[in-house]
């Protein structure tokens, strides 16, 4: 793995980050909007618990959809620090280790689930603990954005403002019908500026 991240250049990288992230979208969508329709509304964990039980086999297509999300974010995570080494070495590997930390944490969090090891209110706990080290991992991605000097500026500004927009979305703090489509919006604008960003613009990024 490593000589294979050393070898790889800052323009396929880019080039992985943006391809994994659309992919992810597109499957967390199919997940969500197919799978899970007809699952109860996320936050009655009690309610959830039953519905599993009910659904187990739809349920656990949804898990393998999303073990794939998770295989892809460790993909952006390595690609990432390809893409922003040239930027700072360390400020790069923070950014890969906070991401890789996330999906480590969902992933045990999805088996204990699937293994009822936990139910579901002590999911909900993991994942939000995992939601907490992506949104850290969100603010230093945008923070080297913003220092890398061959992004755009306001790609890191928008990551940095996400980072905080994340916790206040996962916590759950009973915002507004309106607040809370704003902060999706800045969630899913930020994250998607930049994978766009790098598939067009991949082949000026510095080695």
């Amino acid at each position: 793995m490593k000589n294979f991240m050393s070898s790889l250049s800052t323009s396929k990288a880019a080039l992985i980050v943006g391809i994994a992230f659309i992919t992810s979208v597109l499957i967390v969508s199919i997940v969500d909007d197919l799978l899970l329709a007809n699952f109860v509304v996320p936050g009655d964990t009690a309610a959830l618990s039953k519905d599993i039980e009910v659904n187990s086999t739809i349920f656990g297509f949804a898990v393998v959809g999303y073990l794939l999300v998770l295989a892809l974010d460790s993909i952006i995570g390595l690609a990432l620090y390809v893409v922003l080494k040239p930027a700072n070495k360390k400020l790069a590997l923070l950014t890969a280790v906070l991401r890789l930390l996330y999906v480590f944490i969902l992933v045990m969090g999805l088996f204990a689930l699937v293994l009822q090891v936990v139910d579901a209110y002590g999911y909900a706990s993991i994942k939000l603990f995992g939601y907490v080290i992506f949104a850290l991992h969100i603010f230093f991605l945008g923070y080297t954005v913003l220092k890398s000097g061959y992004i755009p500026k306001l790609i890191g500004t928008l990551l940095v403002i996400a980072s905080f927009t994340y916790i206040v979305f996962f916590v759950d703090l009973g915002l507004s019908g309106m607040i809370g489509l704003i902060t999706m919006l800045i969630m899913a604008i930020a994250e998607f500026s930049l994978s766009v960003w790098l598939l067009l613009r991949r082949k000026t990024l510095p080695e």
